[in-house]
């Protein structure tokens, strides 16, 4: 350890043939059967070398026999080696493999049927169970930020399915405790791994447009129902999102250019529309349903800050004619302050010596 904290070494992952468990235990029965067999010809080479004690000579027969007891350290000692050439065998030999077999045939073959076995069946148990969940394609930047908020608008880890072609990616998301799926989510044989057809909600968080378009039109084709919430970088590739079969379609770097634009000319109001995004920190923008007390009054009238109604999927603004008077179905969009606030900087340095700060709204 070279510093305060330990260096953690990313794990190399290599590409393995995949096998079942019966396929690899019989691969290793086999060697082991081939180390049986060289073991007999060695022994009934050198037949002179070695007495038995039933009647003196050795035939094939008693050569597999040998061998047999030897390998598998049962040692009868009805048949023993009395010349120096077979004793020397024995030792440079056949006791060496002697542990290569049990090595290969019991040591290997448990460790197969333990963790194989066992890895198959909860995949299997997994793949049976796992329905209304949300696959997140690409685990980058977007990705990450877009499972945090998932996470701190309540949805449960255990319903989130991570699709990336890059293993390293893969392995940090099983590590946070999400289930993952190395491949390329555009070919539908690896959305099918990630029961896709099966799922609630599609994100597409890809870092190219062009792979973007291709995952949200393999995955609408698999579920023709569940809602897809893509990304792209450019404006000019959303009606390809669209026409691809994506619900919503979020365009990156605009977002991030009009949100440098906001806060150049006005940083307060930057900065409130940074701390919306950040989901469970400071202002929240929260969409429920119309309370039956505020049906027929005015959007006005809602206890909470209210700037749109939802209306038979049209999005009706605070000052909209229709938010006189709320209907029963209507779905509003408030504004909500969660109880842990976003501090700036020099708040934080100027508060570090006033003892805890208390939690509220």
């Amino acid at each position: 350890m070279n510093g305060p904290e330990a260096v953690r070494r990313p794990p190399v992952l290599l590409p393995s043939a995949r096998s079942g468990p019966m396929r690899a235990v019989g691969k290793r029965v086999g060697f082991a059967f081939l180390l049986l067999l060289s073991v007999v010809a060695v022994v009934y080479a050198d037949r002179g070398g070695y007495r038995d004690s039933g009647d003196g000579s050795l035939s094939l027969l008693d050569a597999f026999y040998y061998a047999s007891v030897t390998v598998s350290t049962t040692g009868y000692g009805d048949i023993t080696p009395v010349g120096d050439g077979a004793r020397l065998v024995n030792i440079v030999f056949i006791t060496p493999v002697r542990v290569l077999f049990l090595i290969v045939l019991v040591g290997t073959t448990l460790e197969v049927l333990a963790e194989r076995t066992r890895d198959d069946w909860r995949k299997s148990r997994w793949r049976a169970r796992v329905r209304d969940h949300i696959v997140v394609a690409g685990y980058g930047t977007k990705g990450r930020s877009a499972i945090r908020t998932l996470l701190s608008t309540g949805v449960e880890r255990e319903s989130i399915v991570v699709v990336d072609p890059d293993p390293r990616a893969v392995a940090e998301a099983a590590d946070a405790g999400f289930a993952g799926i190395v491949g390329d989510a555009t070919r539908s044989s690896v959305l099918k791994q990630a029961s896709v057809q099966r799922a609630r909600e599609i994100v597409v968080a890809s870092a190219r447009d062009d792979t973007a378009v291709l995952i949200t039109l393999t995955a609408r084709q698999l579920n023709p129902h569940a809602g897809i919430q893509a990304s792209v970088r450019e404006s000019e590739n959303v009606p390809l999102l669209r026409q691809s079969g994506a619900d919503h379609v979020v365009t990156s770097s605009e977002a991030a250019g009009r949100l440098l634009g906001v806060s150049t000319t006005q940083p307060s109001v930057g900065e409130v529309i940074e701390d919306l995004l950040d989901q469970g920190s400071g202002l929240d923008l929260v969409e429920r349903d119309v309370r039956p007390d505020e049906v027929g009054g005015p959007l006005g009238a809602v206890r909470e800050p209210a700037l749109a109604v939802v209306r038979d999927g049209r999005m009706l603004p605070f000052d909209h004619a229709g938010c006189a008077a709320l209907e029963t179905g209507d779905r509003l969009i408030v504004a909500r302050s969660s109880a842990r606030r976003r501090v700036r900087p020099e708040e934080d340095e100027a508060g570090a010596g006033d003892g805890p700060a208390e939690d509220g709204a």
